[in-house]
Formats: C-alpha cells, sequence, structure tokens
C-alpha cells in the first residue's frame, strides 16, 4: 500500500473523529438556554443550566485540539499536492 492512501485514511479518521465530536457537543447543549434566571423558585432551571454550562466548558480544550490537529493535517495534505505540481513541472 502507498503513502497517499494512508495519508488519505489518516485525514479521514481525524476528520469522523472531529464530526462525530461536534455531533456529542451539539446533543449535550441542545438543552442549554441563555437566559437570566432572577427568582428563587427557578434555582433548579439554574442548576441544570450551570451543569450544562460545565459539561461544555470541559469538551472546549478537546475541541481545540481536534480542530487544530485537522488543520494541521489538512495543510499537510494540500502542501503534499502542492509539492507534488512543483516536482511535475520540474
Amino acid at each position: 500500500m502507498g503513502y497517499v492512501p494512508i495519508m488519505w485514511g489518516a485525514w479521514g479518521m481525524v476528520f469522523l473523529t472531529f464530526v462525530a465530536f461536534k455531533v456529542y457537543v451539539s446533543r449535550m447543549s441542545r438543552n442549554e438556554d441563555d437566559q437570566l434566571v432572577l427568582q428563587e423558585s427557578s434555582d433548579h432551571v439554574r442548576e441544570e443550566q450551570e451543569a450544562i454550562m460545565s459539561q461544555l466548558q470541559r469538551t472546549r480544550p478537546v475541541g481545540r485540539a481536534l480542530l487544530g490537529l485537522l488543520g494541521a493535517m489538512t495543510l499537510y495534505v494540500a502542501g503534499y499536492y502542492l509539492m507534488d505540481v512543483f516536482r511535475q513541472f520540474k
């Protein structure tokens, strides 16, 4: 097996992992409301929203790392084909 299928396979795995992570985060945040809770009788709503926000805050570093890895791999794949074009026109 050549180098190019392995490169594309690795990129595809990272891409699918990133998409699955984004789906997971969107499913987790679907119950999040951007509202201000002022009444003490609605403390349970405020606590639920704070729990959701704390879970979302914990996922941010993972999302940034996956996005950075996907970006670096995309640049690598683009650079590989750019260098291939330069080699062909030498």
